[in-house]
């Protein structure tokens, strides 16, 4: 495991302690419970929209809304995630993920409360999910899904993370970075797969790390792409081994209007 995500887990344990100061594991679940009886706020089927997508012959791109990453800082300045996701819903996007760690993204719960409310679209929360009461917050705040990321996690842990999320309504994107992570990853009833081309301790990004483990990717999977797609050269490469789930960030994040980049890398 990476340094910087041995750090990020040390620091969540105490977000999580401290956030069971302010609001109890049962008050989270009524909140949770009582967003699934709302009309707005029920979950929207985020695996559901990017399988929509694909069904009509497009790309299901999940766009994400980031201020920060800790390798790169700032990604922009002007951030206002609810235009951000309304730019993203025009241009076709599938759906939205959402940074809300504080401390290493900039990210905060507002930023997927805005975003959601300003579209149409299913948002994944994203954010390094250990403790059962990140589940009931994530739909408290009106999260459709959320992220668990193998490199953090062992698999009994991924496993009542998982079925809590279910009990909720709440679908799951389980992330790995290599094979061993990848055969875990399969234990999970989720057929949402992704695989991130970024590497925990270096920080580097090939697109070779999804290439390698297409083999062993079984076909009732769908499988997610995750990291340095920048061109459409990238797009194709992926297309070219039948990969037509993408998750993109940064990219779109640096450029003026994020949903135009979206068009015109997927065009």
């Amino acid at each position: 495991m990476g340094d910087i995500l041995e750090k990020i887990v040390a620091t969540k344990k105490i977000e999580v302690a401290n956030c069971l100061q302010k609001i109890s594991l049962g008050n989270q679940r009524e909140k949770a419970e009582a967003n699934n009886q709302d009309a707005l706020m029920k979950p929207r089927g985020f695996i559901q929209s990017i399988e929509k997508k694909i069904a009509a012959g497009k790309a299901g791109v999940i766009t994400e809304i980031k201020k920060a990453s800790p390798s790169k800082g700032i990604l922009r300045e002007n951030f206002m995630p609810a235009e951000i996701a309304k730019s993203y819903e025009k241009h076709g996007a599938a759906c939205l993920s959402v940074l809300t760690d504080v401390d290493y993204f900039q990210g905060g719960n507002t930023y997927l409360q805005q975003a959601r409310a300003a579209c149409s679209i299913p948002a994944l929360r994203k954010d390094f999910t250990i403790d059962p009461y990140q589940v009931y917050e994530a739909r408290a705040i009106g999260a459709d899904a959320i992220l668990l990321i193998v490199a953090c996690l062992e698999l009994n842990q991924m496993k009542e993370l998982e079925a809590c999320a279910h009990e909720l309504g709440l679908d799951v994107l389980v992330e790995v970075h290599n094979a061993p992570e990848l055969e875990q990853a399969l234990e999970l009833k989720t057929p949402l797969l992704g695989i991130n081309n970024r590497n925990l301790k270096t920080f580097e990004v090939t697109l070779q790390t999804t290439l390698s483990l297409l083999s062993m990717v079984p076909s009732n999977k769908t499988l997610v792409t995750e990291s340095g797609i920048l061109g459409r050269a990238d797009v194709q490469l992926m297309r070219d081994n039948q990969i037509i789930a993408f998750l993109v960030g940064e990219a779109f994040m640096r450029a003026p209007d994020p949903g135009t980049a979206l068009s015109e890398l997927f065009s």
